[in-house]
């Protein structure tokens, strides 16, 4: 089966695989139920989960099959809506690092037409089964020629016209969106997701990213960013050291200590590449961390990475400023304002304004230790997605700041996975760059020695 047969390129083929799947689980529910109507309560109830458990896996395998902008969607339920049933939530998540994988033929004609020859001559040792399987590419293991162990990320043949033809698809993505997420308004969502992942199928942006990200995190005590091996990456081809490590349903089963340091980890990733490299990774999901004892995190995928200037962010600091310390709320509507978050004299009181936005800010309105549920991460989410509110009318997320919402219900979602707890505030004051604030915990006073040596660096160049 060729590249183009096996994930239905055409915005026909896409199409249709996709209305087969929803009569498919619709006329289920049709032929079941008069069982579900004359069965017990209790059975009623057994027959019910069985049925989303296996519409869920359909759902799943079929979105995984096709890869691009459906699995990306699949992805995305299976950690940020909380309130998806958990059957789905169950068989979306698979798709995080578990997605069905191309042949070890297909894999390999990649990169004979990418690097000049078959996997096995191009590296010392190479593992034909994937590590690895996600919307764009799948992963292997390799050992190169000068025996350093690399992961070798191989871009699915044809992903770019299947992402041409969601985009095409775009009114049914919404309707099956818009029933996996009930209440939603999911519009700007899946165009800005299948706008971004166009830019996502070129692995040399990707590998330009990663390397900025590597380098700047060198030497750091808790964040590693693997570096990449240029001359062996290429358009759709991407090499880079490789790591070991446990993935997050693993972390799941540390104990809670554990889960802590990493979330303080992650978090800190998140607001220090914000703040202080001005860029992010806009696709922050659980598989694209590598975990390690002691608060240890391997961050992964900078294939959607969105740089920030100073001009984009100089808003929401001021809004941070406004709202956490000087309490000056007219002032924070007028940060969000001059951001475009809401539209400058809208007829509405600064106090809907302030608790609408100011939900945003919970984690670091006190100074004192706060665990993130997942209740809270799915109201957070909710909230954001509202399209029914007061604000609604006079409130969009500008363009410049797309990536960046996704980036922090990403964070949100996967703190409150972690039910994690920690003091964000005192956290974020060391990374706020009108704050620069003292270590508040262990890893801040090994990420403060770490900067400290990164300062005597540039004074040395």
């Amino acid at each position: 089966m060729s590249a183009t047969s096996a994930m239905r390129e055409s915005r026909f083929g896409r199409g249709a695989a996709l209305a087969r799947l929803a009569l498919r689980i619709g006329g289920r529910y049709v032929a079941r139920s008069p069982r579900l109507l004359f069965a017990s309560v209790e059975r009623r109830g057994e027959l019910r989960h069985d049925l989303a458990l296996r519409s869920a896996d359909e759902v799943a395998e079929e979105l995984g099959s096709m890869k691009g902008v459906l699995m990306k969607l699949g992805q995305m339920a299976s950690y940020i809506y909380e309130d998806m049933p958990l059957t789905f939530r169950a068989a979306m998540s698979r798709l995080q690092h578990r997605a069905p994988p191309m042949t070890g033929a297909l894999a390999s004609s990649v990169i004979v037409d990418e690097l000049g020859d078959v996997p096995d001559r191009v590296f010392a040792e190479w593992d034909p089964v994937p590590i690895a399987a996600a919307s764009i590419g799948q992963v292997h293991r390799a050992i190169t020629r000068d025996g350093r162990a690399v992961a070798v990320k191989i871009q699915y043949p044809g992903i770019a016209r299947s992402i041409t033809s969601d985009l095409r698809n775009v009114g049914l993505l919404r309707r099956i969106v818009g029933a996996a997420f009930p209440g939603l308004d999911t519009r700007s969502l899946v165009d800005e997701l299948g706008e971004r992942l166009q830019e996502e199928v070129d692995y040399s942006r990707e590998a330009e990213n990663q390397e900025m990200f590597a380098r700047f995190y060198d030497g750091h005590p808790v964040i590693r960013v693997p570096h990449v091996l240029s001359e062996l990456s290429t358009p759709r081809v991407l090499t880079s050291e490789l790591v070991s490590g446990a993935p997050f349903d693993e972390l799941l089963r540390w104990d809670q200590h554990e889960t802590d340091l990493a979330a303080e980890t992650i978090y800190r990733f998140v607001f220090r590449s914000l703040y202080r490299l001005h860029a992010f990774n806009g696709d922050p999901h659980p598989g694209n961390y590598l975990f390690h004892r002691g608060g240890r995190v391997t961050f992964l995928d900078f294939g959607l990475t969105k740089r920030f200037t100073d001009d984009d962010l100089a808003p929401l600091v001021d809004a941070v400023r406004f709202i956490v310390f000087d309490k000056d709320y007219e002032s924070f509507r007028a940060a969000l304002e001059r951001a475009g978050f809401l539209r400058a004299g809208a007829p509405v009181p600064t106090s809907t304004v302030v608790d609408r936005f100011g939900q945003f800010y919970g984690t670091v309105l006190q100074d004192a230790p706060m665990t993130i549920t997942p209740a809270y991460a799915s109201a957070i989410v909710r909230r954001f997605f509202d399209a029914r509110g007061p604000l609604a009318p006079y409130s969009d997320v500008p363009r410049a700041y797309v990536i960046m919402q996704r980036i922090n219900l990403g964070l949100y979602a996967v703190l409150g996975s972690l039910n994690a707890t920690a003091n964000w505030r005192r956290i974020a004051e060391e990374i706020w760059p009108f704050r620069n604030g003292p270590p508040s915990t262990p890893i801040g006073e090994a990420e403060a020695a770490w900067l400290s040596k990164q300062s005597e660096k540039v004074l040395k160049n």
